[in-house]
């Protein structure tokens, strides 16, 4: 760890955010047309698995880029995420069967797999305990920012060359965020040969008893956007939007305009209480998507679910590193991502199953997934109540 004075926004810190945007903007530039994509191919009716599959390896893979941050370093895991994205890109337009594709989207999810985890861990690493929320704000920004622009980037390549361009384009960005890794320092102190040894995992190695809290949040509030990755394309077809990455770009400008303010209020107010204001901003935001059924509601709700997003996730972030034990931040932050692959990839799985291509079935989806995010509400007022009678207890004593 830094000492608490120096500076957070210094070169690593700024090199590991551009990886970040970089990297994300590879994977998401492809979201929006990959439906009409495997609709094309005839497989219409697996339109759910294009984001279950991904999620499905990325969160199997959790526990060994958990295990691997913790012991070969944080660089190393995170470039196995970029090379990941930049193969898959090179592959998509060989693999032209349903099946082909199918079984790339499951390759395709080890990059969010290793990635992340690997980098909160650095950020981690390299920031003083007291600014974790605005640093992974900060990063959560420049993340975000890459989500922003790759769909709107993907979908005018598209538009203007052809789907096989989008994917080499995928690639090149992929490419760019591990030549930016090749640069930067570790920060793991005490590193070990990888051996495959490495790779045997316990059940202890699997999950952070300690986050679990945090890791249950994540998983209820991330349910809906498995389901908005799914149909909000097709959802903004039916409503005239020409650009399917539209959605996702609103979004994403609204989430990037909150997050470092969100950052910085959860180190100050508490992470409880912001958490809490995402969770409400969430179920308003899923309730106007499923309710304004027209361009201008999509685009509201849009915002609005950018806001709830923007203060969730550096608040979530920061609530798990600050239960996690620093020699176990890697599975610290492996046990959170797990619940969040597990939700979106459960949302996505069950809203394309339930949906089978028929429009009006999209608003009760959407108010199916406000309703999910209120249990995740009821939960975090059970924990403060619980967490209340203790500190009573406490005095009492």
């Amino acid at each position: 760890m830094v000492k608490t004075g120096h500076p957070i926004y210094n070169l690593q810190f700024g090199l590991v955010c551009l990886s970040s945007l970089l990297f994300s903007a590879s994977f998401n530039m492809l979201i929006p047309e990959l439906p009409a994509y495997l609709s094309s191919m005839g497989g219409a009716e697996y339109k759910g698995l294009i984001i279950a599959l991904f999620t499905l390896t990325a969160g199997i893979s959790r526990p060994f880029s958990g295990r691997l941050t913790d012991t070969l370093g944080r660089i190393p895991v995170m470039a196995v995420g970029s090379i990941v994205c930049f193969v898959c890109g090179f592959l998509y337009p060989v693999l032209g069967s349903v099946a082909g594709f199918l079984f790339l989207r499951l390759i395709h999810g080890f990059s969010t797999g290793f990635k992340p985890t690997a980098t909160a861990a650095y950020v981690a690493d390299i920031v003083p305990r007291e600014r974790w929320g605005e640093a992974l704000g900060f990063h959560g920004l420049c993340f975000s920012t890459g989500l922003a622009i790759g769909p709107a980037i993907g979908s005018s390549i598209t538009l203007m060359f052809s789907l096989n361009a989008l994917f080499y384009t995928s690639s090149l960005f992929a490419l760019m965020s591990i030549v930016i890794l090749m640069n930067m320092k570790e920060t793991l102190k005490v590193k070990q040969r990888f051996s495959l040894s490495i790779l045997k995992i316990s059940r202890r190695d699997i999950i952070a008893l300690e986050v679990l809290p945090a890791a249950v949040v994540t998983f209820l509030s991330y349910i809906a956007y498995g389901a908005i990755l799914t149909l909000i394309p097709d959802w903004g077809g039916h409503l005239g939007v020409i650009n399917k990455g539209l959605f996702f770009m609103v979004f994403t400008i609204t989430s990037l305009l909150i997050r470092f303010v969100a950052g910085k209020a959860s180190d100050k107010y508490g992470r409880i209480h912001v958490i809490n204001t995402g969770l409400v901003l969430l179920v308003i935001s899923l309730l106007i998507v499923g309710y304004g059924d027209s361009f201008a509601g999509l685009m509201l709700g849009a915002a609005v679910y950018g806001v709830a997003t923007g203060i969730l996730s550096p608040a979530l972030n920061a609530w798990t590193v600050d239960m996690s034990h620093p020699e176990h931040r890697g599975k610290a932050m492996a046990t959170m991502y797990i619940s969040l692959e597990a939700g979106i990839g459960l949302g996505a799985l069950f809203s394309g199953w339930y949906y089978q291509d028929v429009i009006a079935r999209i608003p009760l989806i959407m108010y199916v997934s406000a309703g999910i995010t209120v249990i995740a509400l009821a939960y975090m007022a059970f924990r403060s109540k619980v967490n209340d009678e203790k500190q009573a207890e406490i005095i009492a004593e």
